[in-house]
């Protein structure tokens, strides 16, 4: 979704201002020279990094399904579609079913940047062994915890203070409005924003007291929402509607926030314990109330009609 291609791309480059599809490998053909056989090394092609969230979907993770090549058109597979970790294969009948992709089989990571941290605080080599490994305990209490916890290989996390916490949501409301106005910006092909969303971002977009992006310091992004309330209430209804996708009911599960959360944990050390706190109720599901809330939104500008 190139709405996620942006958005990451917005993540890395401005950093929140502060003070997750692989192609399958095909066998060369073998040719003849001299009565000697040469067989070419498959290739791997190179996997398209940042290709999905926040829709980074985690869906972009998606394992890759084998094909023969000289099977292709009789193969029940190939629009077949598995859920992260999983591959399809046929039975006895020649049914297509997904079945658990063994790690083994997954291609190896071309560097760190493939890697990926679980929440078992184990680095896993890209995000096919991750899967794959999560797969292969559905059903147990050790894959019901496991999660895929941030991008990059494990490392030590600060904690997070109480003064660090409350300066998260000042600069996290800053870059969701700037992600807003850059899509606005480059949404030549109307395929970034929807007519709805657009006129709301127009109405920033146009109006000159609008902080511009840049490398504020806390006390203006505090000033900024005090003065300029209204133009924060829009982009966090819609990051909240971007993340309710799988399914669209009104709650952010854990792997809901994943797309967020993933990329942000390495550079912002207080996004776990926001995320956290953000769920007062402690059920396991952030509502949107709950994160209007965390980003101090009033109770009476809380509108489901804005999730558009």
């Amino acid at each position: 979704m190139r709405v996620w291609i942006v958005f990451l791309l917005c993540l890395a480059g401005h950093a929140m201002a502060a003070p997750t599809e692989e192609e399958p490998m095909t066998e060369e053909p073998v040719y003849e020279v001299e009565e000697e056989v040469v067989v070419e090394d498959p290739v791997m092609e190179e996997t398209e990094v940042g290709a999905n969230p926040v829709q980074v979907d985690v869906g972009d993770f998606d394992e890759a399904i084998d094909i023969v090549e000289e099977d292709v058109e009789d193969n029940p597979c190939l629009n077949y579609h598995c859920k992260k970790g999983k591959v399809c294969e046929l039975d006895e009948g020649n049914t297509p079913m997904c079945v658990c992709q063994d790690p083994s089989t997954c291609p190896p990571a071309e560097g760190e940047f493939e890697h990926n941290c679980g929440t078992d605080n184990k680095t896993y080599e890209t995000s096919c062994h991750f899967f794959a490994t999560k797969c292969a305990l559905e059903g147990t209490k050790k894959g019901h915890k496991l999660h895929l916890d941030y991008i990059g290989p494990c490392k030590y996390i600060e904690p997070c203070m109480d003064n660090e916490l409350k300066e998260f949501p000042m600069r996290m409301r800053d870059w969701l409005k700037n992600v807003l106005v850059t899509l606005y910006e480059r949404d030549q092909d109307n395929d970034l924003l929807n007519e709805k969303q657009k006129l709301r971002v127009k109405k920033i977009y146009e109006n000159e007291k609008r902080l511009q992006a840049g490398d504020h310091s806390l006390d203006l992004l505090a000033l900024d929402f005090q003065k300029n309330y209204n133009m924060y209430i829009f982009p966090v209804h819609w990051q909240f509607g971007q993340l309710d996708q799988h399914p669209a009911d009104g709650y952010l599960t854990h792997t809901e926030l994943s797309p967020l959360r993933a990329p942000l944990i390495p550079m912002e050390h207080c996004t776990t314990r926001f995320f956290e706190e953000c769920d007062t109720d402690a059920d396991k599901y952030v509502a949107l109330e709950e994160w209007a809330a965390c980003f101090g939104l009033k109770e009476q500008d809380v509108d489901k009609d804005l999730i558009i």
